[in-house]
């Protein structure tokens, strides 16, 4: 927001910090006046104002004011009072709206009368959501206002504002985000950058065919990734319920069913850690393509991430909150897995390589891995290895067979399926996969999962006998990709996952 946009108050005003003890004195201090205002016949919530303007319109209108002009022209606008400070025969006020606009309201003796200013020093406070009704007009310090002719409380905050001279911690950011809302213009910004960047995905996604759906969010059995469900149970129908970690399942049975483009964008949740890249509740993107695989799927990714990147900056390459810039302009590296492990460790290692061989060489690097398996170490080892020199969006292809039990075996290469990940900023933010559509080969994959979780494996996934009927009546080679919204806007904005997140779990 620029300066002109953040209009000084005649003379400024600020807010002290304020302790739990004189929040509570003065949450006392303005229920009285809540109840001065009924006492009075005025409503200190009405159903409405008459509202004419709002103040970003008539800033747009009167961009340049010379000090102290008038415009003749009359508005009724309402914002939140952001600053305040009251004086003799002229009181200021700074109201501003939900987009963070602000203009000047200047209450005079001489425009509205004894009574009505007495009553505005009397029963406004700062927070208070406020009409007024007057001439837009120019300070003498060149200040945009609107001498006030009458004015009305449109809502009474009860509680004081924090003090928006000084930068909110980040515990009262994330927990009273409309604080941080009212605040901060980064916080607004982010809203409309995440809007703009989900229109933008299903615009996309428009443009190629896809259809939208929505799938069940309880489910009787969780699959279509590895990970630690919630649980729940089911009055109704008695039963253990859990909330999903993934559409897939359900969104492949669409694919069956003759919907060949589906995507959904929608919440997952994950029973997991918390961490500045991970949150219990998240929202996912995922999208089939019947007749696809997952070199077109690493394709559409680009195009939708490229694209949403020109929602939110204008432009492919975008800065940071820290002032770096990124690019995620061109066409984006591909890498072997098992090549650019081989690469970085100086050793070969292939889908043949033995898991003794494997255990023994994480040990000499202090990596220990719960219910070893080929792949996870491989996997463990790439991220030791390659994951922290990954500058570029970059997609990491071709995964070990065993982590991967919904991916379709490679077509050329032994051991491994037809599975990617790309990583920004050193990150996961999307996977793809050409799918694994054979229900004989699923069913063995499910079997291999339902042994690791009998063993321990809280994350491993579940045969799902509903899902093998589908497959069962013939599923069309498909390719399929998934990605979280939450990482794609900390990618395009280079904050953390708590601050792209409108409202985080927190404990």
């Amino acid at each position: 927001m620029t300066d002109a946009q953040q209009p000084a108050l005649e003379p400024e005003s600020f807010e002290p910090e304020l302790s739990d003890t004189e929040v509570s004195e003065q949450k006392a201090v303005r229920l009285a006046k809540r109840e001065r205002l009924i006492e009075i016949g005025v409503e200190a919530y009405p159903v409405g104002v008459p509202i004419t303007a709002t103040i970003a319109g008539v800033r747009k209108l009167h961009p340049q004011l010379e000090a102290d002009a008038a415009t003749g022209q009359t508005v009724g606008l309402a914002g939140r009072i952001v600053h305040l400070r009251n004086t003799g025969k002229l009181c200021f006020a700074s109201l501003q709206s939900g987009d963070g606009a602000r203009i000047q309201a200047m209450v005079s003796l001489a425009e509205v009368g004894q009574e009505s200013l007495d009553l505005w020093k009397e029963l406004v406070d700062l927070g208070d959501h406020l009409f007024v009704s007057g001439e837009v007009i120019s300070s003498r310090r060149g200040e945009l206002s609107v001498m006030v002719s009458s004015w009305q409380v449109a809502a009474k905050a009860i509680r004081p504002l924090p003090n928006l001279h000084s930068e909110l911690s980040e515990e009262t950011r994330v927990r009273s985000r409309y604080l941080d809302l009212i605040a901060r213009e980064g916080a607004r910004q982010m809203v409309r950058s995440r809007a703009a960047a989900v229109a933008s995905l299903r615009g996309t996604f428009d443009a190629h065919e896809y259809i939208e759906v929505e799938t069940p969010m309880l489910q009787v059995i969780h699959g279509g990734a590895s990970a630690r469900p919630f649980s729940t149970h089911s009055n109704a129908f008695d039963a253990e319920l859990f909330l999903r970690i993934a559409p897939e399942l359900f969104l492949k049975r669409a694919v069956v069913g003759g919907i060949e483009r589906v995507f959904e964008i929608n919440r997952n949740f994950r029973n997991e850690g918390a961490d500045s890249t991970h949150s219990p509740e998240f929202a996912m993107l995922e999208a089939y393509q019947a007749y696809g695989d997952y070199h077109q799927m690493a394709q559409l990714t680009q195009e939708l991430i490229q694209k949403a990147a020109i929602a939110v900056g204008g432009s492919h390459v975008v800065t940071w909150a820290d002032g770096t810039e990124f690019d995620f302009g061109g066409e984006w590296d591909r890498v072997s897995m098992y090549e650019s492990l081989s690469m970085a460790s100086n050793r070969s290692i292939t889908p043949q390589t033995s898991l003794a061989e494997l255990l023994a060489f994480a040990e000499t690097l202090g990596i220990v891995v719960g219910q070893p398996t080929h792949g996870k170490l491989v996997e463990e080892l790439w991220e030791y290895f390659v994951k922290p020199h990954l500058s570029r969006p970059t997609f990491v292809m071709d995964f070990p067979v065993d982590t991967s039990p919904l991916v379709r075996d490679h077509r050329s290469i032994a051991g491994v399926v037809e599975k990617w990940d790309l990583y920004v900023r050193g990150f996961e933010l999307a996977t793809g996969y050409s799918e694994l559509v054979d229900p004989v080969v699923q069913r063995e994959r499910f079997v291999e999962q339902a042994k690791l979780a009998a063993g321990g494996d809280v994350e491993a996934m579940r045969l799902d006998e509903e899902f093998l009927r589908a497959l069962e009546h013939g599923m069309p080679p498909t390719g399929g990709m998934g990605m979280g919204i939450d990482r794609m806007m900390m990618a395009l904005t280079g904050l953390g996952i708590r601050e792209t997140i409108l409202f985080p779990l927190v404990k």
